[in-house]
Parts: structure tokens; sequence; C-alpha cells
């Protein structure tokens, strides 16, 4: 009976209760989004990093190192030389050694030359079809295959880089010969292949360059011995050339299209690929011996071109960082809720004047001095249970629009249905305790309301 007075009382002035709610919805919302955003940002972080001592890559920001070679977010620091990579790779030190070649993608998700022990890194088994075994085989991630709508047997051309709008490869099909299960990793939104795959792409598309500049120069020598003829050999000349030229089409269309044919028909032949001169992106180390991690930083740099990057280290880098405007957002957030505190406590307090006529009425009807300090308690605590429930809501829809951004831009997705029942519980408290510090002073009028004073003066 109480609860429903109550609520009646809170709707009697319904902006005074709007503007309330509003307030408690907007604090409550931040502070559920940075709990939620924080919380799976950083476990997503920790959980990709798990397993690698170091990363071994080009010098230059061991974070942009971290950041393109594990999570595949940004622009690599360049390449190193495999030969000199795999001597620390076969090093005694080394438990496991992953390496990776990057050079394409497909509509955006990076096509990423590696060993099927990446897979095995992550926990990614196949959930249809079977492992890369030959050059431009792939094994295409969960995320990749329900957005892409690939199947196993399908067949894609790459770009050249990390960006959509790049070069199209048409020489070389990629086969789909796999897609991995959903780990909720990295891998999930990566393609793989065999490393001879990227440098057989790479090395065609130079022969390829290579061939066009020959061709230029010929064409251009060809043009300063035309010019040296005289008018009636230009003549003679121009129409040979113009029968040649016309030959030479013809014989250009038929051998396009019978290298097109070759192309369709040879492009998965797992032809060998040397290693002399070849570069690789990274390699992701796990060491046997702790003294490597501690070591190899300051060794790499000094002997090789190369430098070393500990994951862990570079990470909690990033987490002080990204930690400062995290409680910046969370400071607002609590001041805000202090200010729908003060909010309360006014509407409480101003409401209070008006209706302890009403209050006395119930007094005389039976209503007990704890039963009127329990009303207006009440009250607050009706306006801010209403506030946290908006504000868990309202919170949940930005970090599914925050995760739409994120997954298209940087492939990481948060999941706006996960609670994190310790902070949030301790959020509800912190709302209840809002609403009972709110409600205080004007409760305390109420239980010692003077009924007869109160009457004799109406």
């Amino acid at each position: 009976m109480i609860t429903k007075i109550a609520w009646k009382n809170i709707w009697f002035k319904p902006l005074n209760t709007i503007l309330s709610i509003i307030l408690l919805t907007a604090s409550v919302a931040i502070i559920t989004l940075l709990i939620l955003l924080q919380d799976q940002f950083e476990k997503k972080f920790n959980d990709n990093i798990d397993g690698i001592d170091m990363v071994l890559g080009a010098q230059g920001s061991p974070l942009q190192l971290i950041l393109s070679s594990v999570y595949q977010v940004d622009a690599p620091t360049g390449n190193i030389d495999y030969a000199e990579a795999k001597q620390w790779m076969n090093h005694r030190f080394v438990e496991t050694a992953i390496p990776l070649a990057f050079g394409d993608n497909y509509r955006g998700f990076r096509i990423v030359g590696t060993t099927p022990e990446y897979l095995n890194h992550y926990g990614a088994e196949l959930s249809e079809g079977k492992v890369f075994e030959h050059n431009f085989d792939v094994v295409v991630g969960s995320a990749v295959a329900q957005k892409m709508n690939i199947k196993v047997g399908d067949k894609f051309f790459g770009s050249h880089g990390d960006s959509e709008e790049g070069e199209v490869h048409e020489d070389h099909a990629y086969v789909v010969t796999g897609i991995a299960s959903q780990t909720g990793k990295v891998v999930d939104n990566l393609i793989l292949c065999n490393i001879p795959s990227v440098w057989a792409m790479h090395d065609h598309e130079h022969e390829h360059n290579h061939d066009e500049e020959e061709t230029a120069e010929a064409h251009n020598h060809d043009d300063h011995d035309h010019h040296d003829h005289n008018a009636t050999e230009e003549l003679h000349d121009h129409d040979d050339h113009a029968v040649a030229e016309e030959a030479h089409h013809h014989d250009d269309d038929h051998d396009h299209d019978h290298h097109a044919e070759e192309a369709h028909n040879h492009d998965h032949v797992n032809v060998p690929v040397s290693e002399e001169g070849k570069e690789i992106t990274a390699v992701l180390l796990k060491f046997k011996s702790k003294m490597a991690i501690v070591t190899w930083p300051r060794l790499i740099p000094q002997n090789t071109k190369m430098q070393g990057a500990l994951p862990a280290i570079e990470i909690n880098r990033l987490f002080t960082l990204f930690g400062i405007g995290l409680d910046a957002l969370q400071y607002l957030a609590y001041g805000i809720m202090l200010i729908s505190g003060i909010s309360i406590f006014i509407a409480l307090f101003n409401t209070l004047k008006e209706r302890k006529y009403e209050f006395a009425l119930l007094r005389v009807n039976g209503a007990s001095r704890l039963q009127l300090l329990m009303l207006v308690l009440i009250e607050s605590l009706l306006l801010c249970v209403t506030g946290y429930i908006f504000g868990t809501i309202v919170g949940r829809l930005a970090l599914s629009l925050i995760s739409g951004s994120s997954e298209s831009e940087f492939k990481i997705s948060f999941n706006p249905l996960e609670f994190v029942w310790e902070k949030e519980g301790y959020l509800f408290l912190l709302t209840i305790f809002v609403g009972v510090l709110a409600a205080v002073i004007p409760a305390v009028k109420a239980y010692g309301l003077n009924i007869s004073k109160t009457l004799a003066n109406a």
C-alpha cells in the first residue's frame, strides 16, 4: 500500500521526476559502459597475448609491432630477413616460434602467411574442411566466413596491402580449404595461408612490373629508330608496322586468353618457392627459459636490424594510457550521479512542505511515524531503481554501437549482454546509497511531524 502511494506521489510532479531519472540514467549508463568496455577490452587483449613471450620484428615502435603482429590492428613496422630470423627461431631457448608474413587483404580482412601452429596457438579447430597444404590454400576465420558468406571450395582474389581499395591480384586465386571454429580471439577475423603463398604472390607481381618496364624501354627504342628514316621509308614502315601491330594484338589476345586459362588451371599447384633472400613480417616467440625475456630485448637490436618487443610490457603501457581517459569519464559519471542525488533531495524537500497536511491526515487515519519515514524513502528508492534500470539498458545499447564500429575498424567486438556482476553490483549499491542519502532529511522531517500543530495551522 505504501509503495503504491509512493509511486503515485513521485509522478505528482512529472517534470521533476523525469529530470531526476534522466540524470541518474546518464550517470549509470556511462559507468556501466566503462565497466563493460574496460573489462572486455582487457580480457580480449590478455587472451590474445597469452603464450607469447616476445615478438621479433623490424625496428621501430615496440607497441606498433605488438598491435600489428598480435592484434592485427596496425601497420607493421617493416619486414625482416627470414634467414636471419630463423637463427633466433631455432635457438635452444625457444620453445615455439610462429612466423608471420603480411601483404594482402580480402575486403578489409588481412591475409596472413603462417604455419598451422598459429591455429593451434589460439585453439582454433577446423569446423569444416582441412588445413592449408598447398600454395594459395587458405583457412578462413569464423567471423570472416560468416560476414562474407564464404564456404569450403570458394575462390577469391586478394588486394594488395591493408586497404580494401588496394590493387587486386588477379593472377592467383585463393582457394578456401577450411573454416576455423569461433574462438573470440583475433584469429576469427583473419584469412590464413602458408608463407610461400605470400612470397609467390609478390614475386609474380615484381616480375610483372619488371616485364612492363622492359616493354616500355623497347617501345621507346623503336620510336627513336623510327624517326631516323626518311619520309618514304617512314610511310612504308608505317604500313608494315600497322600490319605487324594488328598481328601482334591478335597474338597478345591469344596469349592473354591462354595465360588466363593457364592461371585458372594451375593457380594452386604447390610450386616450391625459394627461401633465399625472402622476408617475413614478424615471429611470435615462446621461451623455455625466462632468461631470454630479460636478455633478448637488448641482444637482438645490438646484433641485428631487428627488435624484440615484450607484449606484456607494451600492453600494460597501453592500458595505462587507456586508463587515464576511462578515469576521467568515470569522474564525470560520478559527478552526474551526485547532481542527480541533489535533484532528488530538492524535489523531496520541496514537496514535503506541500504534503505535510497529507502526512498529518495519514497519521490521523492510523499511519505510524515509521510508515511516513518509509514512504519518503521508498519514493527516493523508486527513482533510483528506475534510473539504474534505464541506465544499464542505455549503457549496453551504447556498447553495441561501439562494438559495431570497432569491429569494422579494428576487428574487435564487444558483448553488450555480458554482466560484470561484482562491479555492477557495487554500482547498484552506490545508486541505492545516493537515494537513501537524498531522502534522509525529508524522511526525518516527515517522521517528526507534529499532527495537532499542522492541522491547527491548516
